[in-house]
């Protein structure tokens, strides 16, 4: 006969445990301890097995039926319900190890080959200073949107709402990270839309046209008595427009004198695409003034103080601030200037100039050209900025030059 729950309540320890059998397999175990367990006895390959269902009253009777008639249906899918039940464990400490600190390292590693030395030190730090601390150490698998959005607003609450924003769009790739490699069920940041506070996106600060002529004169008369290579360092941006980056840690191996080249490596660019910058003749006057000072080997613009080792990251940024410029430009500004100066004085078309600041293309069109299909007007472009610049030195005037 099937058991009652009126049976399992009576039931009383004895001196030895013993079994109230219920149908199917299923019975209740009693131990001497008083402690009452059901299990559910069971053939799998003609081998007899048990499998521990719950511990009464905890779970009733009812519910340890409903358990075991589940078993039943693995069994017959050809599933052993007491390994899938080992298995379902390891899984759930293996989901508690995998921590978001954790999930992201890896992520992290695993990008690191495609990015920028500088791009990766910034997405560890991001990583270090505003995650790691708050929810390092919670599984990635069990985080919630409320313990993200509490850790997201410390980022808040330092005025910096940028930051924040980026900060969260690194851990949807995190979270995605987790789901496909099935640390996680789904990504919950696509739960946060609107869940930050906006923020105006601004723009890196550049002088406007006219006023380019005083920040030439500001550069050749050198009263905050910068250092030789770093006047130069502003003249190269200046002519070059590439990013900050990509000038102080430039090496001569990368300077073809001979054919006015300066091949940028994919591992250099933010893109991670080779980038060819053609060299102006003022361009090269400027890098034989650099060889004859420092050499032509190693950094085109040396440390000062350690000669194996760039200038600093910060130069360009500290030399327009001496020169009365820190609030009006920045390195990146020089980019801006020269996009909106050629197009508009030298008449070239913006994707021309678009190629040459190493832009990624946006269009579909946009990304069947390759760059160096603009190599002839864009080597003819560069020499033109340069005269331009030049005779802005001459005039004095942007709008006298034509």
């Amino acid at each position: 006969m099937s058991l009652s729950d009126l049976d399992c309540r009576h039931a009383k320890p004895a001196t030895s445990a013993y079994r109230l059998f219920d149908s199917a397999g299923l019975y209740l175990h009693v131990m001497p301890t008083g402690k009452r367990v059901w299990r559910l006895k069971y053939r799998f390959y003609g081998k007899e097995k048990l499998l521990t269902l719950g511990t009464y009253p905890g779970v009733t009777l009812i519910k340890a039926r409903e358990k075991r008639d589940i078993a039943k249906q693995t069994l017959e899918a050809g599933v052993d319900p007491s390994q899938q039940k080992k298995d379902e464990k390891a899984l759930a400490q293996f989901k508690q190890a995998q921590t978001v600190q954790l999930v992201a390292t890896e992520w992290y590693n695993r990008n690191l080959p495609t990015w920028s030395p500088s791009y990766a030190k910034n997405v560890f730090s991001r990583l270090q200073q505003n995650i790691f601390p708050f929810i390092g150490q919670l599984p990635v698998a069990s985080l919630t949107v409320q313990q993200l959005l509490a850790c997201l607003q410390k980022v808040e609450d330092r005025n910096r709402n940028d930051l924040a924003h980026r900060v969260l769009q690194m851990m949807g790739q995190i979270m995605r990270y987790a789901v496909i490699t099935e640390r996680a069920d789904r990504d919950i940041t696509s739960d946060m839309k609107g869940a930050l506070k906006k923020y105006v996106k601004g723009h890196f600060a550049s002088i406007e046209i006219d006023e380019l002529p005083d920040l030439l004169k500001a550069i050749e008369r050198n009263d905050a008595r910068l250092f030789k290579q770093t006047v130069l360092a502003l003249k190269l941006i200046l002519l070059t427009f590439v990013r900050t980056s990509e000038l102080i840690n430039a090496t001569w191996d990368e300077i073809d004198l001979e054919n006015k080249v300066w091949r940028i490596p994919a591992e250099r660019m933010k893109m991670r695409k080779a980038h060819i910058v053609p060299l102006s003749n003022q361009v090269i006057s400027i890098l034989e003034e650099l060889g004859e000072l420092f050499g032509k080997q190693g950094y085109i613009l040396p440390s000062v103080f350690q000669k194996n080792k760039p200038i600093s990251n910060n130069t360009i940024l500290k030399a327009l601030d001496r020169l009365k410029y820190g609030k009006l430009m920045t390195g990146h500004g020089f980019r801006a200037l020269a996009m909106s100066t050629i197009k508009e004085k030298l008449g070239y078309r913006h994707e021309v100039v678009d190629r040459q600041l190493a832009h990624q293309p946006k269009s579909k069109v946009d990304k069947a050209y390759d760059r160096a299909q603009f190599l002839a007007e864009r080597t003819k472009m560069m020499q033109e900025w340069s005269d331009y610049i030049d005779a802005l030195m001459r005039f004095g005037e942007a709008s006298e030059i034509k």
